[in-house]
Formats: structure tokens, C-alpha cells, sequence
């Protein structure tokens, strides 16, 4: 008769058999799970949107003029209870659920003049329609506090609109513009964008983004045509 084997070995191989278990029951269900999505009535009636906020990346940028793009989706992203943890595409992102309709929010981390890149690889990979894309921004063309929301447009002279424009190949994507004003101190264009807003505005800045933050939620439940009839009559 053969030795029996150890009560250790014995472990060994039950905890092998476990895992062997435990590892097949995972794929059974991801593969059920991914069968459901694709069952599922809202992913075949109503396509992924895409809202994208154009910021730079780092603590130094976080506050700037040029980052109210960024505040919007963060700003946003709290109100949905949704965190930006995934770190695909060369941004953060999150998905989200806005009044049935499937959403990602991204902020690219590619820093601004190179934001196409990121934005083009997300909807390439998940398939995003350009009309199911909005891009919020800062505008120095609006004066401070307003905005406005367009259905397609040029980059006026923004590097990351035009990085966008580059790289989709097309101006027929939907934005949200947030007007951040002229410099009152005569201080350089690329100073003052990159700068925080002047103390007397900063009062002024939390109901701007509530209001882009409202822009966005009209796009994703009624349309970019209603977000202009009444964002813009603001």
C-alpha cells in the first residue's frame, strides 16, 4: 500500500480544486452577463453618449480658467454619484445613467492641445456616434458667466477644440462653451487662461458651471437643439 497523502497536500489540493471551480463559475458569469447587455433594450435603443470636459491635468491647472471644463464633468460626476476611476483612453472616465440613457464622462489627460487624441480613441473604441458627442470648454470669446450650447463649430483659436477637430476629422460635434472673459489686467492671453478667476468672480463661478451642468443634462435627455433654446436665451 502507497503512502496516504499529507493533510497538507490534502489542502493543496482542495484549495486547487477551488480555485479551478471558482475561476469557470467567473467566466460563466461574465459571459451571461455580457449576454444581457446585449439583450438589453436601452443599449439597443439608445446608443452610448459621450460628454467630454477639456481640462489639463495636475493640481497646477485644477482651478484655472482653462480647466472649467473639467470642473463641469467633476461637478456632474458628483451630482451622479459616479467617480472618474477608470484610466482608459489616456484620460479619467466614468460611466453613468442620466434619465435612462447611458452615458461616459471623460476628462483626457493628454493635457489640452493633444486632447483629440484621447477623445478619438474612446470613440473609436466604443463605437460613439459624432452626434452623440459633447465637448465642454472654456470660451474667451463669451464674456465671464456665460453660456451657450452649439451644435457644431470651428476652434476659434482653442488648441484643444482644434486637437479635437484634427483628429475626428469633422466640426459636427455638439459643444458646450463657458465664457471665461477677456483679461481685465492686460496680463498675456496664455497667462490669463492659465490662471485662477480674479477674486470678485469667484463668487460668480459655481452658478456657471451649474448652468453648463444643466446644458449637459438637457443634451443627454432632449437634444442638443433644446440645450440651445434655453441655455442659450440665458
Amino acid at each position: 500500500m502507497g503512502t496516504p497523502p499529507s493533510p497538507s497536500s490534502l489542502l493543496r489540493m482542495w484549495l486547487l480544486r477551488r480555485s479551478k471551480r471558482w475561476s469557470k463559475a467567473r467566466k460563466r458569469l461574465k459571459k451571461r452577463w455580457r449576454k444581457s447587455r446585449k439583450r438589453s433594450p436601452l443599449n439597443s435603443r439608445f446608443p452610448l453618449l459621450l460628454v467630454v470636459g477639456l481640462g489639463n491635468p495636475g493640481p497646477k491647472y485644477r482651478y484655472t480658467r482653462h480647466n472649467v471644463g473639467f470642473m463641469v464633468i467633476h461637478r456632474w460626476a458628483r451630482a451622479l454619484g459616479v467617480r472618474l476611476l477608470s484610466r482608459r483612453f489616456e484620460g479619467k472616465s466614468g460611466g453613468a445613467r442620466f434619465q435612462d440613457r447611458e452615458l461616459l464622462l471623460l476628462c483626457p489627460q493628454t493635457f489640452m492641445n493633444l486632447s483629440g487624441k484621447s477623445v478619438k480613441a474612446c470613440t473609436e473604441s466604443l463605437g460613439v456616434r459624432t452626434e452623440d458627442l459633447l465637448v465642454v470648454h472654456d470660451d474667451l470669446d463669451l464674456p465671464f458667466g456665460r453660456v451657450k450650447a452649439a451644435k457644431k463649430g470651428g476652434a476659434g483659436g482653442h488648441r484643444g477644440i482644434q486637437s479635437l477637430l484634427d483628429q475626428l476629422g469633422t466640426r459636427e460635434f455638439s459643444r458646450v462653451r463657458i465664457g471665461i472673459g477677456r483679461p481685465k489686467l492686460g496680463e498675456p492671453i496664455h497667462e490669463f487662461v492659465l490662471s485662477p478667476f480674479y477674486r470678485e468672480d469667484r463668487a460668480a463661478v459655481k452658478a456657471m458651471l451649474q448652468k453648463a451642468v444643466r446644458a449637459c443634462e438637457l443634451f443627454v435627455s432632449e437634444g442638443i437643439e433644446t440645450a440651445m433654446n434655453q441655455i442659450n436665451r440665458q
